[in-house]
């Protein structure tokens, strides 16, 4: 069973909608059984390029996969040790005077636990916290679709791409597919290293920009440190055909085969 990621360094380059032709014709055109993973968990989107309605998601699971700084408020002896300024570098504590104890704003806490760590009165626990929500749907064309969504303000989206990869795996030995197709995020942070690492090919998703050629250059070198095979799709390539033609140059420089221009 072979794994393709679909990725770009630049957001909105036409990625998702490309990895959704591809999933179409290998399923209708080529008969491949496969299973299509949204990694793009920040902002998933292949389930409205689908069709698909929250009735069609069958299966919802609640992903935990981060911790966050909580007040045990009863064992608190006010010593503000944990307020000190070199001790939260996210600036995530306040003093509430009111009540004479921390406050913990979710939204700038990272789980490091340098808080629970200063407190002489282990007052402060680190938590687990709803990180996501994965989803898994069947489409009208056959194959499954398994999404994630990221919880606002949360972190740890690699780690939830770990989880949706998880269960494509699972489910695609349960079918027997072919084949196991990845919406991976743009850029080249921990969700796209999530998505790129142990593929067997990354599409890379590009545009005839100066800003997506330099994008698309930093993610074929992250593709490279993986030693996974790439190729580039060029979109909308008619836009400047200048640019076009620079990033058909550095596909030649790089070794890396240019699949397709679309205009």
């Amino acid at each position: 069973m072979k794994t393709i990621t679909v990725s770009s360094g630049k957001g909105g380059v036409g990625k998702s909608s490309i990895t959704a032709i591809i999933a179409l014709y290998l399923a209708k055109k080529q008969n491949k059984q496969i299973v299509y993973a949204d990694c793009d968990v920040d902002a998933p989107n292949a389930h409205i390029l689908l069709n698909l309605k929250e009735k069609d998601f069958y299966e919802r699971e609640e992903i935990f996969a981060s911790e966050k700084a909580t007040l045990i408020a009863e064992k608190c002896i006010h010593c503000r040790k944990c307020v000190s300024a070199d001790i939260c570098n996210f600036n995530a504590i306040s003093w509430n005077k009111e009540k004479n104890i921390p406050e913990f704003n979710k939204y700038l806490c990272e789980g490091c636990g340098s808080c629970s760590l200063i407190c002489p009165a282990k007052a402060i626990v680190l938590k687990k916290i709803k990180n996501a929500t994965l989803r898994i749907a069947k489409t009208s064309y056959g194959f499954p679709l398994i999404t994630a969504q990221l919880e606002i303000g949360e972190s740890g989206s690699g780690k939830i791409v770990t989880e949706v990869r998880k269960r494509a795996e699972k489910l695609a030995e349960k079918n027997k597919a072919d084949l196991i197709l990845i919406d991976g995020a743009p850029g080249i942070g921990c969700p796209v290293i999530a998505s790129i690492q142990g593929t067997d090919y990354v599409i890379a998703v590009t545009e005839p920009t100066p800003a997506a050629l330099h994008d698309l250059s930093r993610l074929i070198t992250l593709a490279k440190y993986f030693q996974a095979k790439t190729g580039i799709i060029i979109n909308k390539y008619d836009l400047n055909l200048k640019m076009t033609e620079k990033i058909e140059t550095y596909a030649k420089e790089q070794n890396t085969p240019l699949l397709a221009k679309i205009p």
